[in-house]
């Protein structure tokens, strides 16, 4: 089934990059370095943005990190990356920004939680303040609502209008419904004090899968602004991964959304690419943007007891990774190629077949010949010892034939037989 169309929503620039309607859907990530540590924060915001983040946002909650804010975005430019910085402020915004004006123009986007800053309390200057800055330099602002620091202000006069209530909602409702009371309110704030209605994003992020669908759909029926989606803690390995995808997929399939962060919890000195990755999948698997080739592959049954297949499917994949840097700028578009690799004749050739290009391999009591099917059709039969390295030599020649030159099966051929020579098209 195809996505709903995207819901219209007006278009936030962020440093250059386009947030909202009728632009791509923005991965972003954050760092997790101390943001003083300028050169750490450099590396790794590098780190992410060459895997693919493009917004990468950086704790600002100190002077000594604001101050070394600039710093870090000078270090990134030396370093060649271009990538928005978003400066995430917390309880001390109003005054690091008015502070270190340096800080505040080295950013290309504040995000300001209202349950953080004395929004609802007696008066609003901190909020304003952070507003001002924002006018004052250009910016615009994300109001990130959090469930677990939300408004007790607002939400304890919504709990007490609900018990008044005839029949009363439950807890979780009422606080679901202060969350998009207080962005929504945030956002009217902002804009009485001058900030313009297309600089703004929102988001109200929770824990819990079923939650978050529940505040998006909420808030995005009810205003036209960007949406910024993610869970505020995914967790661990695979619930983090399996319940980021589980909430954000229902949601980017119904319309909603215009960036995403994946908030995984990495392993001590783990790789904090991986909810990079993750958001790419994600939206790759949906359809709704193309990153980086797909390598289809079987699990494995009892008739490919070989791991061989296992093997050329990860090398295969790893071969893909590494070769992306060189293919986008030299072959624009490879990033929608399909490729199969299975491990036996059940499948194998059905899923090659809708592949770009495809080999399936025999299984554990099958015939050793892998046949490879390229655009639907029977290119070769490989057989012998060189069956990865002779396919990778044609997916080289497929890439090359359909988005250098924008040809496909039948230059194929000739192509392979100038890598290996006549033995290789004589078997097709």
């Amino acid at each position: 089934m195809a996505a709903a169309p995207r819901r219209r929503t007006v278009v936030c620039d962020v440093g250059g990059v386009k947030i909202g309607f009728g632009h791509p859907i923005v991965v972003q990530s954050m760092t997790n370095t101390d943001t003083a540590d300028v050169g750490a924060t450099v590396a790794q915001a590098a780190a992410l943005a060459r895997a693919g983040s493009e917004l990468v946002r950086v704790t600002v909650n100190t002077e000594a990190a604001a101050a070394a804010v600039p710093r870090i975005a000078e270090g990134l430019e030396r370093a060649g990356v271009r990538v928005p910085l978003v400066g995430d402020f917390h309880y001390n915004g109003h005054i690091l920004l008015k502070k270190y004006p340096d800080c505040a123009r080295a950013l290309a986007k504040y995000r300001i939680n209202p349950g953080n800053v004395n929004i609802g309390k007696r008066h609003d200057d901190n909020f304003r303040t952070m507003i001002e800055a924002a006018l004052e330099y250009g910016k615009p602002v994300r109001i990130g609502v959090n469930w677990g620091s939300l408004d007790q202000v607002l939400l304890t006069r919504l709990m007490d209008e609900n018990a008044r209530r005839p029949e009363p909602l439950d807890a979780r409702a009422v606080t679901l419904r202060a969350m998009v009371e207080s962005a929504l309110r945030s956002a009217e704030a902002a804009e009485r004090y001058g900030l313009p209605h297309d600089r703004i994003v929102l988001s109200a992020k929770v824990s819990a899968v079923q939650d978050l669908i529940e505040v998006y759909r909420m808030l995005a029926a009810e205003c036209d602004y960007p949406l910024h989606l993610g869970l505020t803690e995914a967790g661990l390995g695979t619930k983090g991964i399996v319940a980021t995808t589980a909430a954000l997929a229902v949601l980017l399939q119904e319309g909603i959304g215009d960036t995403i962060r994946a908030s995984l919890t990495p392993p001590p000195n783990g790789d904090r690419t991986e909810e990079v990755l993750v958001c790419q999948q994600i939206l790759q698997s949906l359809g709704l943007r193309s990153f980086s080739p797909q390598v289809s592959a079987c699990p494995g049954c009892g008739r490919t007891t070989s791991t061989f297949f296992q093997e050329m499917a990860d090398r295969i994949q790893t071969y893909l990774r590494e070769q992306m840097p060189v293919w986008k700028e030299r072959y624009p578009g490879v990033e929608e190629l399909k490729v199969a690799v299975m491990g036996c004749i059940v499948n194998g050739p059905g899923e090659s077949k809708h592949a770009d290009i495809g080999i399936s391999l025999p299984g554990t009591f099958e015939e050793p010949k892998a046949p490879v099917y390229v655009d639907g059709r029977l290119l070769t039969t490989l057989r012998g010892e060189g069956i990865v390295s002779e396919f990778i030599g044609i997916l080289n020649a497929y890439v090359a034939a359909r988005w250098g030159g924008g040809t496909k099966s039948h230059d194929i051929i000739e192509s392979s037989a100038e890598v290996f020579g006549s033995q290789v098209a004589s078997r097709s």
